[in-house]
């Protein structure tokens, strides 16, 4: 018999495995998905951070254009 023997055979213990098998696989995609969401939850946290930076460069860059137009109409 294979690995799958007991199972194959059904039964309760073909049940039991089965049910074992199906509570393992539905942890591990638990554990990927938070492990995933973890990642994605990272990746937004930087780009914001990126976004911030990039505007706070905007707003200098704005504020000496403005400062070069005052003293130009001066």
């Amino acid at each position: 018999g294979g690995a799958g023997a007991i199972r194959e055979a059904g039964g309760t213990f073909g049940k039991k495995e089965a049910a074992d098998e199906e509570r393992y696989f539905r942890k591990m995609q638990t554990e990927q998905l938070k492990t995933l969401k973890t990642h994605l939850d990272e990746e937004i946290t930087f780009h914001q951070q990126r976004m911030k930076e990039h505007q706070d460069a905007i707003d200098i860059h704005q504020k000496r254009i403005t400062e070069l137009e005052q003293k130009k109409q001066a």
